[in-house]
Order: C-alpha cells, then structure tokens, then sequence
C-alpha cells in the first residue's frame, strides 16, 4: 500500500512539472533569418514541441520539420533553452542555389538540427514569444553541403 502511494504522488509530481514546463500551446509568426518564412510551433508535451517551418532563399523553396526539447534557462519565467533535430524537403527553380548554378528545378533534401533561446511575455494580455536560435543544416541532394550560418529571431502569436 505504501508503496502505491509514493508511485501515485511521484506520477503526479511529474504531472504538475509538465504543466509547468510550458507557457502556451501552439504559436504561429515569422522567423526572421537568412531563409526568411513563417513558423507554427506545437507543444506535444510539457517540454517536447514540433516546430515547421516554410521559408525560401536562393530560387529555393523549403519546409522543415524539427522536433524540439524545452527546458527552463536561468531560472527566469517565461525563458526556456532549447534543442533539437529534423529534416527538409523542398524544390529550387533551377536557377542559383547555394554557390551552385542548375539548369534546371532540383529537389533538396537534407537534416537539420537547431539550439536555442525562447522567451514567452508572462503576462497574458500579451500573447507573444521571440526566440533566438541556430539551426544547422546538411543538405543530402542536389549535393551534399554544410550549411551553418542560418542565425534567427522568431516572433510568434501564441494561443
């Protein structure tokens, strides 16, 4: 019986964290980078969330999806450090891409990881969040490349 008890109070300590460790549960904006595009994040969990993201460079147009893992930063409200990894798919016109001149469309393919920094206004008459993040990425087709420089600053309506 005893036993049952502390399984039961564990289970819900874990519960209660996982409200905590979120601050919304969907949010959609821009992702301001050198691929600039649009971003819907989706919290699947109190700290996992899918993020996608559509954005275009280089006669090239792109969607990534990322799994992503949230965990608190600094001890501050509202500010969640986070990782992850995915993959993306996406089409070029046949023209310029990445230091490299086609002739015709091709489609790139490749992975993609991302670490980051997420800030959510605490106040809910606010609904907004920004994050800073790094997302490297190695394209698989037309060729194979590192691609390490994509820097960005997302802002998304949350709901």
């Amino acid at each position: 019986m005893k036993k049952t008890g502390v399984l039961i109070g564990f289970i819900m300590m874990l519960m209660a964290l996982q409200a905590q460790a979120q601050d919304y549960g969907t949010a959609v904006g821009l992702r301001l980078s050198p691929f600039w595009g649009a971003s819907i994040k989706h919290f699947i969990s109190g700290t996992d969330a899918l993020e996608g993201i559509v954005h275009s460079r280089w006669h090239a147009f792109k969607v990534t999806g990322l799994w992503e893992r949230h965990t608190p930063a600094f001890r501050e409200p509202g500010l969640k450090f986070y990782y992850g990894a995915g993959a993306h798919l996406g089409a070029t016109s046949g023209r310029y891409y990445n230091d490299s001149y086609y002739n015709r469309g091709r489609l790139i393919l490749g992975i993609d990881g991302i670490l980051g920094l997420e800030y959510t206004v605490q106040d809910a008459s606010v609904p907004l969040s920004a994050s800073l993040d790094w997302k490297p990425a190695f394209d698989l087709a037309p060729f194979a490349g590192f691609w390490g420089s994509e820097l960005a600053l997302s802002v998304r309506y949350t709901f």
